[in-house]
């Protein structure tokens, strides 16, 4: 079974393993957020980064919004971590976002440990 955005995941995991190699872990988040931004820009992968999308309910427009950590491609939700370990509740907040953004992939990503762990998520 072919991986949904197999390739476009492939260069954006690809980006956070350089910077982890090149920063290790036990950095904040803000500081990897940035390393990668610069990675994306160098790989010319498209990227908005801080990208904030609504929240509906009952058709109705919230005054809360979600912001994503990078939206990549105009397609998936990259969010990050700089944890000891992710848990079922940070997966369950990147599912949250594709709910809200409508998107289909999203790719949790953890600086936090000495190699670098992420998580693809489907809605």
């Amino acid at each position: 079974m072919e991986l949904l955005y197999k390739d476009e995941a492939f260069q954006i995991i690809g980006a956070a393993q350089e910077v982890h190699r090149q920063l290790g872990h036990g950095f904040l988040e803000a500081v990897y957020q940035e390393a990668l931004a610069v990675e994306f820009t160098l790989r010319t992968i498209p990227f908005e980064k801080e990208k904030s999308f609504p929240v509906f309910y009952k058709n109705q427009t919230l005054d809360k919004y979600y912001q994503a950590d990078f939206y990549c491609y105009g397609k998936i939700i990259v969010e990050l971590k700089a944890l000891v370990q992710i848990t079922s509740d940070h997966e369950a907040q990147v599912l949250n976002y594709l709910k809200i953004t409508k998107s289909k992939l999203g790719i949790l990503i953890n600086f936090g440990q000495k190699s670098l762990v992420f998580r693809r998520l489907l809605w």
